[in-house]
């Protein structure tokens, strides 16, 4: 059998191996018994001899004009305004894709990667295009949401971006509220969080979905104790929940000084240069709209129908 036929044959099981088993550039390596450099060269090689052939659809459509008008109003670096149809999971799907794309981006100029949880994040998630990075990590920078078993959990997050990357992964295995002041300002010296803790201070990077009080009551240990992990908080004063810390329209985190949230500080996370949130339902105009006065993100993606209320809502409570 002629040398180049038999290493095109190899190439075409790889590369099927690669896009269409969804097999990782480690469980290649694994199966060929190659290196992971030599199977990134072999995808490299699938693709430029047409082994491989990458078709680009067309980009998701998004609204200029809105765009502009939200950064000029809001002094945000980045939003992306995808624009609507008349078909609801087609619309949800390109923004979950722009958002992937986006991050994506931010990710190549990252090395450390901090991200939160929920369905929003999950699904993004599900988006991402695989690569090698050997220089990566995510990581969380809060508590645990206490879903333990769900495919939307703390963990499970980091640990499936990462796997996109065959990159590392840091967690931070505590709850994500402590209302006993003492045990939770000493926590940052123990030994099995301080290298997480500590990493998520170097953070890029992050990125997540925007909560409201909703997200907070769905679960029921920390509902029963709202009283003491949100201490002097006005429930109607909330317009969203971001970085596990409700806030109110105007950008005002309303725990600064009874903050019952583990991990790293508000003024921490603050710090990381770059800040994506995602935010897609008309539940949460509001939520958006403190983001965004508060200053709390330096990216957003979002769709139409979102960025018009988020316009006419602070329109009307700019009155008052």
């Amino acid at each position: 059998m002629p040398k180049s036929y038999s290493n095109r044959k190899r190439l075409t099981q790889i590369a099927h191996d690669y896009y269409l088993s969804n097999l990782s550039i480690t469980e290649l390596s694994k199966k060929y018994d190659e290196s992971r450099y030599l199977i990134t060269k072999a995808l490299d090689e699938a693709r430029t001899s047409g082994i491989v052939s990458i078709k680009i659809n067309a980009p998701i459509e998004r609204n200029y004009q809105l765009e502009e008008e939200l950064k000029k109003r809001f002094n945000i670096p980045f939003v992306a305004v995808v624009k609507e149809s008349d078909n609801g999971d087609e619309d949800y799907n390109n923004v979950l894709e722009c958002a992937a794309e986006r991050i994506q981006i931010l990710i190549e100029k990252s090395h450390i990667v901090g991200m939160t949880w929920g369905s929003t994040v999950y699904s993004v998630i599900e988006h991402f295009k695989n690569t090698l990075r050997d220089d990566l990590t995510f990581t969380q920078f809060i508590g645990e949401n206490m879903k333990y078993n769900s495919e939307a959990g703390s963990r499970r997050m980091v640990e499936r971006a990462a796997s996109h990357y065959e990159a590392k992964y840091l967690t931070l295995p505590l709850p994500l509220y402590i209302v006993d002041d003492t045990i939770r300002e000493h926590l940052p010296e123990e030994p099995a969080i301080r290298t997480t803790l500590a990493a998520a201070r170097r953070m890029d990077f992050l990125f997540c979905g925007l909560g409201t009080i909703s997200s907070f009551n769905s679960i029921r240990t920390w509902k029963l104790a709202k009283n003491k992990i949100l201490p002097y908080v006005n429930a109607e004063d909330i317009a969203g929940m971001l970085y596990a810390r409700p806030y109110d329209i105007n950008g005002n985190f309303l725990t600064q000084t009874n903050d019952k949230t583990t991990g790293i500080t508000i003024d921490e996370i603050l710090t990381t240069p770059r800040r994506l949130g995602i935010v897609h339902s008309k539940f949460k105009t509001s939520a958006a709209l403190g983001a965004l006065r508060g200053n709390m993100l330096t990216d957003m993606v979002m769709s139409e129908g979102i960025a018009q209320r988020i316009l006419i809502t602070d329109d009307e409570t700019s009155k008052y």
